[in-house]
């Protein structure tokens, strides 16, 4: 599974060895130590992924994250420090697909960017085709297109594995740990994760996000999506 991979990290040592770990896994990695330049680059020519530190030199990294999604669908994974637990989470929430906390194992890095790169590119889909349908709201497993009254709705690949995820099984309750197995594959992980990620997934297929139909709280477990009366 070969990419072109930008790296932005303003700490060449740390840049060095992930693009070593990388490289190893047969990629081709670009390194940048400002953020600004990452921004224009990504802009310019879309890497299939980009691995982000929160801290580079020039513009910040959530602001690096928030402009590249606003017009191009490039999976993120970000580098924060230990103690950036807020930053994780707004990172999350304007669109990163994943995160590692500094500092990490090159290797857990190089495992998360195969697992990122394959949501993206359809590779873990179930059954690889099929259409799920519920009311307005349709999901296209084959071509990982979502829609609702018509209108296509842009996802990032992880919101698309939860919402297929959940649609597969309705009205089943799912605790955020087992989400993070089932969706993520993480045996261990923050699970505000899923919070985040319900959190966006319900800003886009729900009709009122503050008083959700479809993927509805279970308080003391987690979610479960209910389908549109017949």
């Amino acid at each position: 599974m070969s990419a072109r991979i930008l790296v932005v990290e303003d700490d060449p040592a740390i840049a060095e060895v992930v693009a070593r770990y990388l490289e190893r896994d047969g990629h081709r990695v670009e390194c940048v130590d400002d953020g600004a330049e990452a921004l224009r680059l990504a802009l310019a020519d879309p890497p299939d992924l980009l691995v982000l530190d929160l801290a580079p030199s020039g513009t910040d990294g959530l602001q690096v994250c928030r402009r590249l999604r606003e017009r191009r669908p490039v999976p993120v994974i970000m580098l924060t420090a230990l103690g950036e637990e807020i930053d994780r989470v707004v990172g999350l929430e304007i669109g990163a697909d994943d995160y590692v906390t500094k500092p990490f194992s090159p290797r857990e890095l190089a495992l998360r960017v195969r697992s990122v790169l394959g949501r993206a590119r359809g590779a873990t889909a179930p059954s690889g085709t099929g259409v799920l349908g519920d009311g307005d709201l349709t999901a296209d497993v084959g071509t990982r297109e979502v829609r609702r009254g018509g209108r296509e709705i842009t996802l990032t690949a992880r919101e698309f594995d939860l919402l297929t995820h959940l649609m597969r099984h309705p009205r089943q309750a799912f605790s955020r740990s087992t989400l993070l197995d089932q969706v993520w594959g993480w045996s261990f992980g923050d699970s505000s994760t899923v919070t985040v990620h319900v959190r966006r997934l319900r800003e886009k297929v729900e009709e009122d996000p503050t008083a959700p139909r479809r993927i509805v709280t279970v308080w003391g477990v987690g979610y479960r999506y209910e389908p549109s009366a017949p």
